[in-house]
């Protein structure tokens, strides 16, 4: 049994770029389908980032689904560096006249799923054998199987917003897509607790023994991290060795208000660089993890997606309801400039604060030497803080 769908854009992935690309569409009365391989519940237990761009909190807002962040999420107006020890707060509202927020990945997506299905979304879950094809035909498709059926999406732009692991950029031709990786020779060990947060802003600490953050998903929920091995195993840390090992890494001041408690979650990560170019080849384009990955010290993996986004549906909006093809046509340049300068930031701050088995004595220093100019520059915290809370769409 096989049967044939028609649609204007065709959605490959229902992780929170997705589903904010559907949105923003939905309201300028562009149909969509989404398609996962996955289930709403599996995508919606996913653990990721909790920090949200102003840029991030606006696209929320566009799509309208910001109320419940509006009432439980978290104003930052700063975050703190700590260097063995030493802390130094970076007041980003004063540098930048900007905030981030704190709201859990997880929270966006079921806000998003929520508007889409009340307002009658398609949805195909557990999708297998996902094939986007005919990318440069005037009319792509996507074929796939589900429940037993083949079911292809004929539509006239497919987006990727599947993951690093998707179908979507592995569909362009090897000849036509380049790629750019850099992996980072550690992990981060991950834990939730329901503890009030050490702080009530962010703490990044580099340590002699390692990295480690201190963070948060609510005043009550708290997020914590240390730089791990990557051939390490959570069977190796218990929430004892965690703890100590936490209050060693974030200093004897912020040890002093560490409250412990068992986790009930505890994962390791390991951190890479990514980008794919072009972003766009014929009428597929990429979005969010399926083009690129950034390592999650600063937070910018869902925020970069999230701009992306909003580039894209202004593309296909101007297209639809104007007839202007300017951003389809510019989309993978000018998403790309943007994606470029957020992958720099967040590899240097991800050299600044992490220990590399294969730093000199002399870099070691170098770091202490950044960390310390951070300290007493505003220009040098300024230019920290502009990049922290989300560079302009372009």
């Amino acid at each position: 049994m096989s049967h044939t769908i028609e649609t204007q854009v065709c959605i490959i992935g229902a992780g929170p770029s997705g589903l904010l690309l559907s949105q923003l569409l939905a309201n300028a009365g562009i149909d969509t389908v989404v398609i996962d391989r996955k289930d709403r519940a599996y995508i919606e237990g996913r653990i990721r980032a909790g920090v949200l761009e102003q840029g991030t909190v606006t696209a929320l807002e566009e799509a309208g689904v910001a109320d419940r962040l509006h009432r439980e999420g978290l104003p930052h107006s700063g975050f703190e560096l700590a260097f063995d020890g030493d802390r130094h707060r970076i007041d980003i509202e004063a540098l930048t006249g900007k905030t981030v927020t704190v709201y859990g990945q997880t929270e966006v997506t079921k806000d998003l799923f929520d508007k889409r299905h009340a307002e009658g979304q398609v949805f195909y879950f557990n999708a297998d054998s996902v094939r986007p094809q005919d990318l440069t035909a005037d009319r792509p498709s996507v074929s796939f199987t589900h429940d037993g059926a083949e079911i292809t999406v004929s539509c006239d732009y497919i987006a990727g917003c599947d993951g690093y692991h998707g179908v979507s950029r592995q569909s362009i031709p090897a000849d036509v897509l380049k790629t750019f990786e850099r992996v980072y020779p550690f992990g981060w060990l991950g834990v939730m607790v329901e503890r009030p947060p050490v702080s009530h802003e962010l703490i990044y600490a580099n340590h002699a023994r390692g990295f480690a953050l201190a963070s948060m998903r609510s005043e009550r929920r708290s997020r914590y991290y240390v730089q791990c091995d990557l051939d390490d195993s959570i069977d190796n840390w218990s929430d004892d060795r965690f703890w100590e090992e936490l209050a060693l890494r974030l200093g004897p001041d912020a040890a002093a208000h560490l409250q412990t408690g068992p986790s009930f979650e505890k994962s390791i990560a390991p951190l890479r660089s990514f980008v794919a170019e072009p972003m766009r080849h014929g009428n597929l384009f990429l979005a969010g993890d399926a083009a690129h990955i950034v390592p999650p010290t600063g937070a910018k993996g869902l925020n970069l997606a999230a701009a992306d986004v909003r580039i894209l549906s202004r593309a296909l909006i101007e297209h639809y309801t104007k007839g202007n093809d300017h951003h389809i046509d510019t989309y993978s340049e000018t998403v790309l400039k943007r994606v470029w300068k957020v992958e720099r930031f967040s590899w240097q701050l991800s050299t600044l604060m992490h220990q590399f088995p294969e730093n000199s004595p002399f870099e070691k220093r170098m770091q202490r030497a950044e960390f310390d100019y951070l300290t007493t520059s505003e220009a040098a915290a300024r230019s920290l803080a502009e990049n922290y809370v989300g560079l302009p769409l372009e």
